[in-house]
């Protein structure tokens, strides 16, 4: 009798071990369809726009957005009070080339410091792609500034897509993302996520509300950073599934 109530619980065992596995299998696969499917959405969006914008169709709508950030027959003065449009210059410099440099190279130190040198590369080495990505993009694109306001902060390269709004979408949701694999709670990591994602948009609406971009650059700009930030974390996971990047938990 013992044996067999022996043989029962072993069954039941291996076929809960067998279960577990096959429900974490599923749980990879369907986040990994989830994931390949906002990216192919973010593809999408970007190719539409920068086919539009090439065609000058999105002008009238980019107008329309701009004006609607300025007082009514004032197009110098944008909406709010003065410390408001302050704010605004504040807010834009989080996606700025110094901040962004800064606080990439503040987290590769530590990950150096805590022993985790190749993903210090990993991240200095995605950053740096999406720089080139986006500052290639503004050169084969060449779309002017917006002429239509004046800027409310100094301009120096192309328009198309922003700068400002697809590295801060790199920088934070790549940051973000690493950051959320280290905490086990669900509601900690959508937290983690939801500040990345809300710097990245307040970045981007800044822009626009100081007339430096068209509201489509930032659209652009989104779409191609939060897609390449995607990548990048995918392929940083295959490096650690091999063990060529150091995960979480070493």
């Amino acid at each position: 009798m013992s044996e067999k109530l022996g043989q029962v619980l072993g069954w039941l065992r291996e076929h809960s071990r067998l279960a577990a596995l096959v429900a974490h299998v599923n749980r990879i696969e369907r986040g990994m369809l989830l994931i390949t499917i906002v990216g192919a959405v973010l593809l999408f969006v970007f190719a539409v726009l920068a086919d539009e914008v090439a065609e000058g169709d999105t002008r009238a709508f980019d107008k329309r957005v701009l004006l609607a950030l300025r007082v009514a027959g004032d197009p110098a003065d944008p909406i709010g009070p003065m410390w408001f449009e302050e704010m605004m210059r504040d807010f834009t410099a989080i996606g700025g080339t110094g901040v962004l440099v800064l606080m990439v190279l503040a987290v590769a130190g530590f990950l150096v410091l805590t022993g985790k040198g190749h993903a210090a590369l990993a991240i200095i080495v995605a950053v740096s792609g999406g720089t080139l990505v986006s500052q290639t993009m503004k050169w084969a694109y060449a779309r002017p500034r917006p002429e239509l306001v004046p800027h409310g902060v100094e301009v120096y390269t192309a328009s198309f897509p922003s700068g400002h709004a697809m590295m801060s979408a790199i920088v934070y949701l790549t940051l973000g993302a690493m950051l959320a694999r280290t905490q086990s709670g669900q509601a900690v990591k959508a937290y983690i996520i939801g500040v990345a994602i809300f710097l990245t948009m307040l970045v981007g609406a800044s822009r626009v509300y100081l007339g430096v971009h068209w509201p489509t650059d930032v659209l652009a700009g989104w779409a191609l950073g939060a897609l390449w930030a995607i990548a990048c974390w995918l392929v940083m996971l295959w490096l650690q599934a091999r063990g060529q990047v150091e995960d979480e938990a070493r």
